[in-house]
């Protein structure tokens, strides 16, 4: 989209409510002797990294976390001074530039090891590592039967700094699965080993739903993810305020009698006389095509049914008698406070969860526009 044309559809971000957010979540781990890390990965949840991450250590972040040494090096580039980890990247990835540029890095395998040793050698500096096991969730990290020789050969490398043990928990988000604990008790295990092997490194298991609901679990630092972003990953209410709010306007409406159909397939007709608005955002934009006639829109002071399928470029609405003004604002969904769709109504009504839904948003026909990029 050029920079010169008005956007059909945009993201806006509140990073006053990224500061709330944060400001609980950091409270909740301090109570605890626990720092926070901001979790800013796949380009900050769909909310850009570097505008959330500064958002997030105004907020009393100290940590941020990316998947990649890619995503962390673009924080670093951004003028990002804050401690950042990296823990996820394809065997091909040269570590020395992160090496270089201090960004903390995950290892799980005495091959992902080595290949960190080797680029601190050509970094000419120490490596900073934190060593992964997998307590249960069967991905990353590594296996309870190659933790010791892991952590032997982690301990004798003279080029590395063993920062810290940590793991990620399953099924946090469900209080009381039987997992959490059962993952906390291997956790203590391995890091156990660790100290055996005269490691003295920090620990970080909680990811959001644990910092809401298992103080017990924060030790030395928890990662705040989705719940940073106001999206509640816990049953319990929580004072979070969803960050993001997809609008769009509308460029045209139209009466149709009754017996008249709308978009492809005709799959949807009008019971009597109406007044139908057209918004130019669909598919290409993020609207999930499988919201076609189960989607609303706020638009007018009111929801409003979305009609007939969602093309790739846009909607319909069914705006009854009422015929809005063209340029008036259509809200996709925001933060529900004045009855607006939210992302966790799209994702429940989907099967799936709000995190793909604002992550999807990172469009290039979407524009991002930022508010509360003042501070407090």
């Amino acid at each position: 989209m050029s920079v010169d044309q008005p956007p059909r559809a945009e993201v806006v971000i509140d990073l006053d409510a990224v500061r709330h957010n944060l400001g609980l979540l950091s409270a909740r781990a301090a109570a605890s002797g626990a720092a926070t890390m901001a979790v800013v990965k796949a380009d900050g949840y769909g909310h850009g990294a570097v505008p959330v991450a500064g958002a997030a250590v105004e907020a009393g972040a100290t940590w941020l976390g990316a998947c990649s040494l890619g995503e962390a090096l673009d924080l670093r580039r951004a003028g990002i001074t804050a401690r950042l980890l990296s823990w996820l990247d394809t065997p091909d990835v040269d570590f020395t530039a992160g090496i270089a540029e201090d960004v903390d890095i995950s290892v799980s395998s005495a091959g992902e090891l080595a290949r960190v040793v080797a680029a601190a050698d050509r970094a000419g500096e120490r490596a900073r590592v934190h060593l992964k096991i997998d307590t249960g969730l069967a991905r990353n990290g590594c296996p309870p039967h190659s933790w010791p020789a892991l952590v032997k050969a982690a301990a004798a490398e003279p080029g590395l700094d063993v920062v810290a043990v940590w793991s990620h928990l399953a099924c946090a988000d469900e209080p009381g699965h039987p997992s959490i604990d059962l993952q906390a008790r291997r956790f203590a295990d391995a890091y156990r080993v660790a100290r055996d092997a005269g490691l003295d490194p920090m620990r970080h298991l909680a990811n959001s739903a644990a910092t809401l609901t298992r103080p017990d679990l924060h030790f030395d630092l928890v990662r705040t993810g989705i719940a940073m972003y106001g999206l509640n990953p816990v049953p319990q209410p929580e004072d979070l305020r969803p960050a993001m709010t997809l609008r769009s306007s509308v460029v045209l409406t139209k009466r149709i009698e009754t017996g008249e159909s709308v978009s492809y397939g005709h799959t949807w007709t009008a019971a009597r006389d109406t007044t139908v608005a057209l918004v130019p955002v669909g598919y290409g934009d993020g609207v999930p095509r499988t919201l076609s006639g189960r989607m609303s829109v706020w638009l007018g002071g009111k929801r409003r049914p979305v009609v007939g399928r969602v093309c790739m470029d846009q909607i319909v609405v069914d705006c009854g008698d009422d015929e809005p003004a063209v340029g008036s604002e259509v809200v996709l969904f925001g933060a529900g406070t004045r009855g607006e769709p939210t992302a966790r109504e799209w994702a429940d009504t989907l099967g799936t969860i709000d995190y793909e839904i604002v992550t999807g948003m990172y469009r290039p026909r979407v524009r991002r526009r930022y508010t509360g990029e003042g501070g407090r």
